[in-house]
């Protein structure tokens, strides 16, 4: 094992092509080769072999380096005095490929076919593979141990962590920020314990002027253990570290506050800390689970990814293009939970995915035919629907699962692996859904944009994208020439590449279909808010009868715990008959939406309050239906609503 090429060895060594095995019989790993690519461009393998070594100096890890062949690849060997597990080699192959694009996955993939031709094995295209730099002694007498190269896992799972982005618009959280009934902002998601920073900020009074920054620390610890603000709003009067809230500094000490005006404190705060959240991609707390819970969640996603991409034709034929987005956008929000089942209605993963809600819905159904997913709770009241990637439950199944002491994890090899996903599937999606690849034309439809999704700077050739989109050479040549009439690829030498002379949202103006998506957004923001107004309505209506007749808040009035029922557009509208107005309803909130409100304008309603009412005079009948994704249903169920 540890003679290289002495001249027994050289005699007997094939004058073809040969490489040699990286693990053993017993699926361990006593070399590691990284086989940095050129694939059409030279300067790609240079620039990630100083990133590479650099590491490896830095870890303390001694290398060779040898040049490919003619075609200007870099081998990067290392040799190991003990062996490695196979999951834990994995696990750094992903972490380097992150770091340097030009790596090829496969030698390190596969414990029991992974090889790579050592120094002085001929190349098939001439020239044999060089040693440039570093010692024969890394191969001959390996000195690394497997403490070495868990130490090196630690530090690139630390940087790929740092090198996660986290644009205004994405960071950790999925999708729009959804509003309340009452106009406050939350995160989707199961309510859990505060971290413990802020639950104990939560219990202890500020120190000196620290006030602010005290509520600070509770309401972003809040937000990210999915609380509303309601739930912070019943804490005002008892919790000490809301003090800030309560009162206000002032020459003689701290002065209580008007009710309205700790409303207004808590409201501004509280939406604020949910926007920081949404857009931070730091975990806020401290949960010693977080890496264990990320590299399982990150292991099945990986898994379902790789099961869709050997399927890769199941893609391309009919709903294919739209159930594949929708599969991806599933895998994100998973990743984000850190669970495998979530809760996702047709219109926010819609939206993810720039498809329409109606075919989001159908794309779930036929997702969970072919047993992709599984529906895992029914919508409720305002909730969502749930549903998992894990149909089969292999994430509980697999839970237990513990590693031989002797090959620990890595710390933070769990989180940065799905850092890694979250990077890749996040920028797929994001360039896939974008206005000109929507349904209708002129826009170029669905799998043209899973194509351009699958095309970076690096060129990519046509039989690379027909293998990965699952479109075959002649269809996705077909639309690769469209892609190119956008202007948005072009042709090279050595495969196809993303233009540089103009971009997507040209593309989209020329095509006269910029702007669809985000039409498409504010009409579905506008139907969640009043399907929620009529949810309060109806609420307010059903609620037991009160001692005496209580007005609701009007628009824009702030109460600190709003009661059941209550809206922050205030009542319902209604007509002069005591029906419910639906089309004034939507009026009011598009005028909002679009900031054309008229503040002096009130919603037109019947004369008085409908609680100022006696039961007697004030029926309800609702039809019991639920709840579909078309215009039609909605109106049914919303017309159902009658006063006597």
């Amino acid at each position: 094992m540890n003679r290289y090429m002495d001249s027994a060895m050289r005699d007997r060594a094939p004058q073809r092509p040969w490489a040699m095995y990286l693990a053993g019989a017993d699926d361990r790993f006593r070399f590691l080769a990284f086989d940095l690519d050129a694939h059409g461009d030279a300067a790609a393998p240079l620039r990630d072999l100083d990133v590479l070594t650099g590491h490896l100096v830095d870890a303390g890890i001694p290398f060779l380096v040898c040049k490919s062949g003619p075609s200007g690849g870099r081998h990067v060997w290392v040799g190991l005095a003990e062996s490695v597990d196979a999951d834990t080699v994995a696990t750094l192959n992903r972490l380097v490929k992150h770091l340097c694009p030009s790596l090829d996955l496969s030698p390190l993939s596969n414990a029991r076919t992974g090889c790579v031709r050592p120094p002085g094995a001929p190349h098939r295209s001439g020239g044999v593979s060089t040693p440039l730099a570093g010692s024969l002694d890394v191969l001959t007498d390996p000195q690394t141990p497997a403490d070495a190269i868990r130490g090196l896992v630690t530090r690139l799972a630390a940087l790929v962590d740092d090198t996660e982005p986290a644009d205004a618009e994405g960071g950790r959280y999925v999708g729009p920020i959804p509003v309340d009934a009452h106009r406050r902002l939350y995160l989707v998601g199961r309510r859990r314990e505060l971290p413990a920073p802020s639950a104990t900020a939560l219990r202890e009074l500020p120190a000196g002027a620290d006030a602010s920054a005290h509520l600070w620390r509770v309401l972003i610890g809040a937000a990210a253990a999915r609380w509303r603000h309601a739930d912070v709003a019943a804490l005002v009067d008892d919790a000490d570290g809301l003090e800030h809230v309560r009162t206000r500094a002032s020459p003689r000490g701290r002065t209580p506050r008007p009710r309205r005006e700790q409303a207004a404190i808590l409201a501004r705060q509280w939406d604020k800390a949910v926007r920081y959240v949404a857009n931070s991609s730091r975990q806020i707390g401290d949960d010693p689970t977080f890496d264990r819970r990320a590299d399982r969640i990150a292991a099945h996603v990986r898994d379902v990814q790789e099961r869709a991409d050997a399927a890769a034709g199941r893609w391309t034929r009919g709903g294919g293009p739209a159930d594949r987005r929708i599969l991806d956008v599933l895998c994100v929000i998973a990743l984000h939970a850190l669970r495998g089942t979530v809760e996702a209605d047709t219109r926010r993963l819609a939206l993810l995915a720039g498809v329409g809600r109606e075919t989001a819905r159908t794309a779930l159904l036929r997702l969970a035919q072919d047993g992709w997913i599984a529906h895992a709770a029914a919508a409720e009241g305002p909730r969502g629907a749930h549903w998992t990637i894990d149909p089969k439950n292999a994430l509980h199944s697999s839970s237990d699962h513990a590693r031989s002491q002797a090959d620990p994890r890595p710390p933070g090899a769990g989180a940065a692996e799905r850092n890694q996903l979250l990077a890749t599937l996040r920028t797929r999606t994001t360039d896939a859904a974008h206005d000109l690849f929507t349904s209708t034309r002129p826009a170029l439809g669905h799998l043209a944009g899973n194509i351009y999704a699958h095309t970076d700077s690096a060129p990519a050739t046509l039989d690379d994208l027909a293998r990965s989109t699952g479109a075959g050479i002649v269809r996705t040549a077909r639309l690769l020439d469209r892609l190119a009439y956008a202007g948005i690829v072009e042709p090279t030498p050595t495969g196809w590449v993303r233009s540089s002379r103009s971009t997507v949202d040209a593309a989209a103006e020329r095509a006269g279909v910029a702007g669809r998506l985000d039409a498409r957004a504010l009409r579905y923001r506008v139907e969640r808010e009043v399907w929620a107004w009529w949810k309060a309505e109806e609420t307010w209506m059903h609620a037991p009868r009160r001692p005496h007749a209580v007005r609701r808040p009007g628009r824009g009035q702030l109460s600190l715990v709003p009661d059941d029922g209550t809206h922050a557009y205030g009542p319902h509208p209604r007509r002069p008959d005591g029906r419910l107005d639906f089309a004034e309803a939507r009026r009011v909130v598009v005028d909002e939406r679009t900031g054309t409100a008229a503040r002096d304008r009130a919603p037109k309603r019947a004369d008085g309050d409908l609680r100022s009412r006696t039961v007697d005079q004030a029926q309800t009948v609702v039809e019991p239906l639920e709840l579909d994704d078309t215009d039609r249903m909605m109106m049914r169920i919303l017309g159902a609503v009658r006063i006597a």
